[in-house]
Parts: C-alpha cells; sequence; structure tokens
C-alpha cells in the first residue's frame, strides 16, 4: 500500500474530472473454483486498488460528486471468519489507511443507492466484467441485469483511464522491482531450454520461483515451442534440439502492478543462420519502435514503422515482394505479424482495458481497424510522459492462415507463397520489453534481460 495521501489525492483529481451524483467503485469479491469454499486466489479490482488501496474482498467505494465525500462500504469481520482466516483490521481501521473518514456496513448500500436514483442522481459505473458484481449491482440498485450497462459512465470511465494512465515515481519503481523477479524467470527458462526439457518442467520452475519470492504471475504464462500460436498456453511438449522456445511471461508484485516480457530462446543455446536472420529481424523492429516512442508520437505510427522493418527483413527470404508501403497500407503484412505492437502496462497487464479498450487505446482522430491483424492493435493515440507501454512485435508462420490467404488468392501481388512453404514449420519469434515514455523520449524498465542474439545464447548454454 502507498502513503495514505496518494490514495486520497488520486480520488480527489477523479472528483474533478466527473461532475454529479454518485460515482461507485467496486471491488471484487471472492471466487469459487469447482466449490464455494474451495475459492481461486483473491485478486481486487485494479480501479479499486488505485483509489482505495485495500486488498481484501467485499468492499465497494462510492464518491459524492456534488458533496466531496467518500464513504467504504463493508463488513467487520465475523468471529465466524475470524477463526478461519486470524484476526483481520475493523472496517474504519482499513478506511483510515487509505484517508477514508466515513464507513457503512455493505448491507447499507442499496437504500443509499436507490434512493439516489429515486433522487434522480446519476449513478456512475465503470464496466462490470464479473457476473458476481453484476448481479450484486443489479440487486443493490433494483435494476434488471441489462439495464445495469446504461449506468456504464463513459466520462467516469475517461477520467478513470486520464489519471491511471500516467505513473508516479512511486509507481515506476514497484514495475522494475517486479521486473527483477520476472528477469529471473526467464533466465530459468534459458537455462533449462535443452534438448529433452519439457515446457511444463520450466513453466513449474519460473512460478515457483515468482511464488518463493512473493509474487504471483501477472497473466498464464505463454510458453511454447510452438510460437506462431499467440496465445499457446499448452505446456506438454519436449523440446528438441533445433526448436525455438517462446517464452512471454511476467510476475505481478504484492501490490499488483504488473511485468510483461517476452524472449525467444534457441533450444540447445544457438540460432541456426535462418532464424538468426529472422531473430534479428524481430529485434531491429522492436529496437526502432523504442527508439520512436517520445510524447505526442502516435503509437499507431510506431506500430507501421517496426512493421515495415519486419517486411523489409523477410524480403531477403523473397517471402514478400513490391513496395513496402503498399504492403503496410493494404495490411499485407499481417499475414506474419497479426497482432499489434504492444498495450499500456500498469496494475492490469492490458491496462485499464476492463474499462473499454477503445477509450484506452484510440480517442479523438484515431478509429479502430477492422481489417485482419491491424484490428489487433490495441494502442494507436499519440503516447504521453509517464504512460507504460509494451513494444513487442513478432513474425510467425501460421499454416492455417497462410493456406488460407493463398486459397484465397490474397495480395499474391505482394506475397509469394511458394517462398513460405520452406518456413511452415519455423513457428514463431517475439521480443517484448517493458517502456516508459519519459519527458524527451523512452527507457526500457528493469535491470536489462538478455535479448541480443549473442546475449540469448549465452545465457542458454549451460
Amino acid at each position: 500500500m502507498f502513503e495514505r495521501t496518494t490514495y486520497i489525492q488520486r480520488r480527489e483529481a477523479l472528483s474533478k474530472q466527473v461532475s454529479n451524483g454518485l460515482l461507485i467503485i467496486p471491488g471484487n469479491g471472492d471466487n469459487p473454483g469447482n466449490y464455494t469454499d474451495n475459492i481461486q486466489p483473491f485478486r481486487q479490482d485494479s480501479s479499486f486498488l488505485y483509489f482505495f488501496g485495500i486488498d481484501l474482498p467485499d468492499l465497494v467505494g462510492i464518491i459524492d460528486l456534488d458533496t466531496g465525500e467518500t464513504t467504504l462500504f463493508g463488513d467487520d469481520p465475523s468471529l465466524d471468519a475470524i477463526v478461519w482466516t486470524g484476526p483481520l483490521p475493523s472496517l474504519a481501521e482499513q478506511a483510515d489507511r487509505v484517508g477514508v473518514t466515513r464507513t457503512a456496513p455493505l448491507g447499507d448500500i442499496a437504500s443509499v443507492l436507490r434512493q439516489a436514483r429515486q433522487a434522480g442522481r446519476t449513478l456512475h459505473l465503470p464496466p462490470q466484467y464479473r457476473a458476481q458484481n453484476r448481479i450484486r449491482l443489479s440487486e443493490w440498485i433494483g435494476i434488471s441485469l441489462a439495464e445495469l450497462d446504461n449506468l456504464t459512465s463513459p466520462s467516469a470511465c475517461k477520467a478513470i483511464i486520464d489519471i491511471r494512465a500516467v505513473k508516479s515515481a512511486a509507481e515506476i519503481a514497484n514495475i522494475e522491482q517486479v521486473l527483477s523477479i520476472t528477469k529471473e524467470m526467464h533466465l530459468i527458462a534459458m537455462r533449462m531450454a535443452q534438448p529433452g526439457a519439457t515446457e511444463q518442467a520450466i513453466v513449474g520452475a519460473m512460478e515457483g520461483y515468482a511464488w518463493s519470492h512473493g509474487c504471483r504471475q501477472s497473466y498464464a504464462p505463454i510458453l511454447s515451442k510452438r510460437g506462431e500460436v499467440l496465445h499457446n498456453h499448452y505446456h506438454h511438449n519436449t523440446l528438441r534440439a533445433g526448436d525455438l522456445l517462446l517464452n512471454d511471461s511476467g510476475a505481478e508484485s504484492p501490490m499488483h502492478y504488473a511485468s510483461d516480457i517476452t524472449r525467444t530462446i534457441p533450444v540447445g543455446g544457438r540460432f541456426d543462420e535462418r532464424q538468426r536472420a529472422i531473430y534479428q529481424t524481430v529485434l531491429n523492429a522492436q529496437l526502432a519502435a523504442i527508439d520512436a516512442l517520445k510524447p505526442g508520437v502516435p503509437y499507431l505510427q510506431v506500430y507501421e514503422l517496426a512493421a515495415g522493418i519486419l517486411v523489409d527483413g523477410l524480403k531477403q527470404f523473397g517471402l514478400f515482394k513490391g513496395d513496402t508501403d503498399e504492403i503496410i497500407r493494404t495490411g499485407a503484412f499481417a499475414l506474419i505479424f497479426p497482432h499489434g505492437l504492444g498495450h499500456l502496462m500498469g496494475l492490469d497487464v492490458h491496462d485499464m482495458e476492463a474499462l473499454n479498450e477503445d477509450w484506452v487505446g484510440y480517442g479523438e482522430g484515431y478509429e479502430r481497424s477492422r481489417d485482419f491483424g491491424r484490428k489487433s492493435l490495441r494502442l494507436a493515440r499519440p503516447v504521453r510522459a509517464g504512460w507504460v507501454v509494451t513494444i513487442e512485435p513478432g513474425i510467425y508462420f501460421i499454416p492455417a492462415l497462410i493456406d488460407r490467404w493463398r486459397a484465397e488468392g490474397r495480395f499474391t501481388h505482394l506475397i509469394d507463397y511458394a517462398a513460405f512453404d520452406a518456413f511452415r514449420n519455423f513457428g514463431g519469434i517475439r521480443i517484448e520489453d517493458d517502456v516508459l515514455i519519459t519527458d524527451t523520449g523512452s527507457r526500457v524498465l528493469g535491470d536489462p534481460i538478455p535479448r541480443t542474439i549473442e546475449e540469448v545464447e549465452a545465457a542458454t548454454q549451460r
């Protein structure tokens, strides 16, 4: 938890950007796994964490935008609960730690919300991604689940996004602290990436390291020699010499700040000549993208810069032909780069996307494309100082996608499908780092993690 004043200042800043009515910020509750008492590890809602800082279930914060008064709704721990959990702070103690002076039982929230609605006051609510919270809110307010969506407040969401997007020095320090754990996870994977090793053993070793240092994963790890499968959570392959192992994984700090790093590893410690060339192309794209970042530069522009470098690098193999600008403009490049360049990162690994991905990543003057590949770009608008973004270009050879486009005759004047036949079993390469936008440019966060060909090969060899 940060200093008490941090949460007071954050709520004050939010109140200045949203006017009239009640702003409701629900925390999360416990979530059952396979039965009621076997709960999944608790994860607090990130906006609740940001403005209220309390990492315990069944709490709701309400800011009265007309009076400036903030109330924390929850319940003191019962004796029955204490028997199972041990001593817990009272609701008043929790509230005091984050500068809230008014508390009320959770059972009072229904009357407060219904009275406000009957009085014609506006209820501002972020979108609810958990069914449990949707059901509770609809019951408290006395409306249907369908009607609940009408209370999603664009003004509140955009204000939350604006405030949360710019990271304080303390937040950056938290991210860099957890990146030290993530670095060791990736070094473990590099050392273990030997012929005969299993993907599952590597995933287990990384996760065990994170847990042993007080962290958990900020998302389900993507570790596979089938790197062309973008979100591959299948970990049952055995590694062989010559394989490429893609490792996209990151730890989450005890305060729930994320990290998100990808490295691609040559199993056994050596890239072959073709792997080296394509790896270097991806690295060139990443380095150029990072170098291009500075306040006011549209992320869309950086994405297209990286895509052009990827295309030019593959021309040496005859995979693309013709004008690179046309390949980018038409979207033909998405055959090998079907995702975006990255996303904002903070308390969420894809920061604030639960609030509305387009409000986070787009905005005035930027409209999301519907084209394959380009539609997956999560961030397009100009970047600002204090933002943390990921930069993660990649090259992938996806047989099903190649076959579909080939059968449809797509972009045949720009793509040599016959040349792609030699790459059907290549897999994929992605390189990703977490980058802070500074006042004058950008800075890769955390201690360096092996990234060049020479560094990765050295870290992989025993």
